[in-house]
């Protein structure tokens, strides 16, 4: 038996949220970042953003998680890529309460190349960091976000560098300093690394 739903009684239901809260997205704890260079920086696109979706994907790398920003003219505008170092709780928590979709396979070699070049051509070329998020104290807007660039396990570098590739984007990330990831960075690119400096891995 179908049941049935008045218009006020569907008026009442729980909508899902437009926007994670600032609380939410610093849970997450170590995240993959892709932003606009010219949007302001790596929480520029947080601050135009006016709803947010979970988006998940399966290609020839395996399952990816994101998490993806658009703004008022539904341009996608941030994105935050689940890693290996990520609170998979929290993430899975705050993903059950955006509106989802399903990403298909798109990483073939031809399609990046083509994604690299559309985005230096129009000015919209992705850069990747990752970041740890953190909550402020609530402002007028409610939106108060900081962050700091967050240290990767090895498992994240290689993550990071799939999601870089199949997204186009350039960057990189701080190899968090174990023996893993000296071992990982060691058969990487790397900035120069001097003393007590943590290296930095190039996507």
């Amino acid at each position: 038996m179908a049941s049935l739903v008045s218009r006020d009684a569907a008026a009442s239901l729980p909508m899902p949220p437009l926007l994670p809260q600032p609380r939410q997205l610093a849970d997450l704890g170590t995240v993959l970042c892709l932003y606009r260079p010219q949007d302001g920086g790596e929480l520029g696109g947080w601050l135009q953003a006016v709803r947010a979706e979970a988006s998940t994907g399966v290609d020839s790398d395996g399952l990816h998680e994101s998490l993806s920003f658009f703004d008022a003219q539904g341009r996608c505008c941030w994105r935050l890529y689940l890693l290996p170092d990520s609170d998979f709780l929290a993430w899975d928590t705050l993903a059950a309460q955006l509106p989802s979709r399903h990403d298909a396979a798109s990483n073939g070699i031809a399609e990046r190349l083509w994604r690299r070049l559309a985005g230096r051509l129009g000015g919209g070329q992705w850069r990747i960091c990752a970041l740890r998020l953190h909550a402020l104290p609530a402002t007028a807007s409610g939106r108060a976000l900081a962050s700091s660039l967050a240290q990767v396990s090895a498992l994240g570098i290689g993550a990071a560098r799939r999601i870089a590739r199949a997204e186009g984007a350039d960057g990189e990330v701080r190899a968090d300093d174990c023996c893993c990831a000296r071992a990982a960075a060691a058969a990487s690119t790397l900035s120069p690394a001097s003393g007590n400096e943590v290296p930095l891995v190039r996507l």
